[in-house]
């Protein structure tokens, strides 16, 4: 369909991502719109497509490969989900705009830069009681704002909290392609190719994470929510 198509569709669902996915002689090519536009990358609606395709299509090999802005992205079964296999992003340390401080609020530990601005926090409870001023991050040059902090649990590494106001998503609740950022980051840090992280949204969620080389291993599971058909 025309892309302008698949944004009014996207507008039209107003959730954080709409994932797009036809079958072509490349493999199965996957796209994604928030509300307000196209992005290079998102995992959960990643995710969601291949829980349909395995699920309710009957698609028959072990793992999928996608054809996406991000290049290949493989998803496969697993005892406890699907994992996703996605590029890791290497951070910049960055001195910070300051439209990116006045939004935060509070005096970040450092301040790194992707295809986000990825931002330390102390503590836990400094990334949960964040209240940011979205209308200073409307005009920032990258997607959004990742907040970060190791996590005051013992059974989990980091927490984390996505912001994407410039995509009319204020506040996402669980964020893939966030951890391409965030887990060699924390890896590094805390010296341990394997992770547990938690967003700390209103809906939340557990992510567990691997870093392989150049490559983030994100295991999730996905469930049916709703069936339905639109009028175009």
């Amino acid at each position: 369909m025309p892309d302008e198509l698949l944004q009014k569709i996207a507008q039209e669902n107003n959730l954080s991502e709409t994932a797009f996915f036809v079958a072509s002689a490349e493999g199965i090519k996957l796209r994604w719109f928030t509300p307000n536009g196209e992005v290079d990358l998102c995992g959960h609606a990643t995710l969601a497509a291949a829980h349909v395709l395995f699920q309710h299509l009957a698609y028959s090999g072990t793992e999928i490969k996608f054809q996406t802005k991000s290049g290949e992205l493989i998803v496969g079964k697993t005892d406890t989900g699907y994992a996703m296999d996605f590029p890791a992003s290497k951070l910049t340390l960055t001195e910070p705009p300051a439209d990116l401080l006045q939004g935060l609020g509070v005096k970040p530990a450092a301040v790194y830069s992707a295809f986000d601005y990825v931002v330390v926090l102390d503590n836990e409870a400094a990334v949960r009681n964040l209240k940011p001023q979205f209308a200073n991050w409307l005009d920032l040059d990258l997607r959004g704002v990742v907040v970060t902090a190791m996590a005051d649990n013992e059974n989990i590494d980091f927490v984390s909290r996505c912001f994407f106001p410039k995509l009319n998503v204020n506040e996402d609740p669980v964020t893939g392609s966030a951890y391409c950022e965030l887990a060699p980051y924390w890896a590094k840090h805390l010296n341990k190719p394997q992770l547990i992280a938690r967003q700390l949204s209103n809906r939340s969620g557990l992510v567990n994470c691997k870093v392989k080389g150049d490559r983030v291993i994100l295991v999730g599971t996905a469930v049916d929510y709703m069936q339905g058909s639109i009028r175009i």
